[in-house]
Parts: C-alpha cells; sequence; structure tokens
C-alpha cells in the first residue's frame, strides 16, 4: 500500500513541476513573442462549426504604441482604476464585490477581476466559473505580473479582448466600429468601445443603447478623474 501512495505522490510531483515549468516557459515567451491564438477564440470556432456555421475570427496585432492612448485609459477607468497601483489584484475592489453578492443574493454577481486577470484569464484559461479556473487565474496573474510588467500586460489585453462576433483586439474592433485604426480613434469613441466590453456580444458601439451611453459618459467622466497612464 505504501508503495503505491509512494508511486502516486512521485507521479503528483512530478506533473506539478512540469506544470510549473511549462507554464512559466509560456509566460517568458508571451512576454517577447504575441499569442497566436487564445483559448477563448478556440471555444468561440467551436461553437460556430457545431452550429454550422461559417467560421468567424478577426484579429489584427498591433504594439501598443499603435493604440490611442485615450483607448487605454478607457479600459482602466471602465474595467480597472487601480490598474497601476496594484500587484495584480484589486482587494479593495474584492472586498467591495463580496459585500454586494452577499447582500444581492439572486441578482447578477458583481465580479472585481483586474485587467492583469482578465488577460491571464483570455491568454491561457478557459471562460467559464469554476473554483479550479480561478485558483490558475491567481497564478497565471501573479506570473504576468512579475514577468511581463503592466505596459506589456496592456497591450496583449488590448489585442486578445474579446471586441465583438467572431472580432478580437483593439485594431480589429476600431476598424470594423469606427472605420479606423486603433491609433486614431477619439476619447469618445474609445470610452464607447471600452463601454461594451464587459458584454460584446450583446452590444455593438455603432448602435449603442441608452445603457451603453449612460457608461460611455462615465468612463469619460472617470478617465478626467485618473488624468493618464504613466507605465
Amino acid at each position: 500500500m505504501w508503495q503505491v501512495v509512494k508511486r502516486v505522490l512521485k507521479w503528483a510531483l512530478y506533473i506539478f513541476l512540469v506544470f510549473l515549468a511549462t507554464s512559466t516557459f509560456c509566460a517568458l515567451l508571451y512576454k517577447f513573442v504575441n499569442p497566436p491564438v487564445t483559448p477563448l477564440m478556440v471555444i468561440r470556432l467551436s461553437g460556430q462549426a457545431f452550429a454550422g456555421q461559417a467560421l468567424k475570427l478577426k484579429k489584427d496585432w498591433v504594439p501598443i504604441d499603435s493604440i490611442a492612448p485615450s483607448l487605454q485609459l478607457a479600459v482602466v477607468a471602465s474595467e480597472d482604476n487601480s490598474f497601476l497601483e496594484h500587484n495584480g489584484f484589486d482587494f479593495n475592489a474584492i472586498s467591495k464585490a463580496t459585500e454586494y453578492n452577499k447582500s444581492h443574493k439572486g441578482k447578477k454577481i458583481r465580479g472585481a477581476s483586474t485587467i492583469s486577470q482578465q488577460t491571464a484569464k483570455n491568454v491561457f484559461l478557459w471562460p467559464q466559473r469554476s473554483w479550479l479556473r480561478k485558483g490558475l487565474e491567481v497564478y497565471f496573474t501573479f506570473l504576468i505580473e512579475v514577468i511581463w510588467g503592466k505596459k506589456r500586460i496592456m497591450e496583449v489585453y488590448l489585442n486578445v479582448v474579446e471586441t465583438g462576433k467572431g472580432i478580437y483586439g483593439a485594431e480589429t474592433a476600431s476598424l470594423t466600429y469606427f472605420n479606423k485604426h486603433a491609433i486614431a480613434i477619439s476619447r469618445s469613441e474609445s470610452a464607447l468601445l471600452a463601454s461594451i466590453l464587459p458584454d460584446p456580444l450583446r452590444w455593438d458601439p455603432r448602435f449603442p443603447t441608452p445603457y451603453i451611453r449612460s457608461r460611455q459618459e462615465w468612463i469619460l467622466w472617470n478617465m478626467e478623474n485618473i488624468g493618464k497612464l504613466d507605465y
């Protein structure tokens, strides 16, 4: 019996060490090499295939210097006010979200994921909620915070984030919705694009609902509060 336990523990340790080495290598690689595809892209393509739909995946990677500073600021104002200050996790936002969810049971759950966490999830993991995925998300968030730094995290985030049906990244979204490159979009357009990111399959910035307009106005107001990003 003890021999079996030792063998299981040995294999468990081996698998754990392989995972650590592989994940660290991938994080180091993606510091310099742009991720060619993400798990969410594969999931969306699989869903299209199973539904008998034409496969649609539009993405066009651009360096962060080719993305308007106003869009970088807009996603921070919308998603993660403390992006430049925290180490991957905004514990104050987590605490507030926890209290809100406790007092609003049965309603839509409020999240507190930072841009770093969302980037880790988008690049390395799957979208469904589970304790396993959240645990891995914590691990990969720590990795990219240490290895990539904030500017690379923002660059990757704005290039892989889902921005519509089969549309990924700031450049493709800007060309699709505003007929201009990501570097050229205005402050107002930046806030409008950021406003749809919580549910890009439902909302379209070309046809903003009153709710999206209100989000756009709030994001513009918050952009003024933040001022500018200094990586």
